[in-house]
């Protein structure tokens, strides 16, 4: 058992919390900017609750952070009242949220210099995954200390894997939302093909699904697509921020990405329907579109 710190109690934070309570047997400490969530948990997990990053990270051996994107995750970290002003030498800061990877080399610099290990660990599973405890965590950072942090790590996770320095794991993780984006928009103009043809989707899918075309998002979305139903897994929004990252490393790194692009103007589109928080599957609804 350590003593566990975690920040960020969104869809994913607050399930991936109370595996590290539950499952890992951790004592933990949680704060939430909306401190009501974070007594929401301490109700239903029976952890602590803190008033401020840095008291919750004090004396902590492992520190997770899951929040919503770079600004937040240096105002949860850095400064008077960040979790690195709380943790002391020798722990651990374990980042759970999707960044960029410019922001894990930061962190991991200020970390080094208040004698603290530093991991990137963006997840993928979505939020069932997260409730279910059986995420795909990427991560970034020096070995030794992904060795000690990974028993900890795989209280909420299926797959846990070292990618290499700082930022690795949030570059993964990229290319991770880069797959996602052109296997959902492949699925949703099939599917619309398919409708437009006068086949049934249902029978169609059982077969192709077992096929080379077959993938997890065939499985795990087609029918809620075919439903017109949108509202499961990860929303618009947020895989607008991803994909965002994602176009932004790619100008700085040279790669090309045509289809990304398309998909994330594509998304532009579902928002401006009013789906912001539909699902990424609503890619199918901005193709029936009267």
């Amino acid at each position: 058992m350590a003593k566990v710190a975690f920040i960020g109690l969104g869809v994913m934070g607050f399930p991936m919390a109370g595996h590290l309570k539950e499952k890992g047997g951790h004592e933990v400490t949680v704060y939430n900017r909306t401190a009501s969530k974070a007594s929401d948990w301490a109700g239903k997990y029976g952890g602590k609750t803190a008033s401020t990053p840095a008291e919750a990270a004090k004396d902590a051996d492992f520190v997770f952070t899951c929040v919503g994107n770079d600004d937040d995750l240096r105002s949860v970290t850095l400064g008077d009242t960040g979790v690195l002003a709380g943790m002391k030498p020798g722990a651990i800061l374990i980042d759970n949220t999707t960044a960029s990877a410019e922001v894990a080399r930061e962190l991991e610099a200020a970390a080094k210099a208040k004698g603290v290990g530093f991991i990137d660990a963006p997840v993928s599973g979505g939020q069932a995954g997260a409730e279910n405890g059986v995420l795909t965590v990427m991560c970034g950072g020096d070995e030794a200390v992904f060795e000690r942090a990974r028993p900890v790590i795989d209280a909420y996770a299926r797959m846990v894997g070292l990618m290499g320095p700082a930022g690795a794991g949030q570059l993964t993780k990229m290319m991770n939302q880069i797959c996602i984006a052109g296997l959902v928009q492949g699925l949703a103009e099939s599917i619309h093909f398919g409708k437009q043809a006068g086949l049934d989707i249902e029978k169609v899918i059982e077969v192709i699904s077992k096929g080379a075309a077959g993938s997890w998002q065939m499985e795990n979305r087609y029918k809620t697509m075919n439903a017109g139903k949108y509202d499961f897994g990860f929303a618009v929004d947020w895989m607008r921020k991803d994909l965002d990252i994602v176009l932004t490393e790619a100008r700085r790194n040279g790669a090309k990405l045509p289809v990304t692009a398309l998909v994330d103007q594509f998304y532009g589109d579902v928002q401006a329907m009013g789906g912001k928080r539909w699902d990424t599957s609503s890619l199918l609804a901005r193709l029936e579109k009267k």
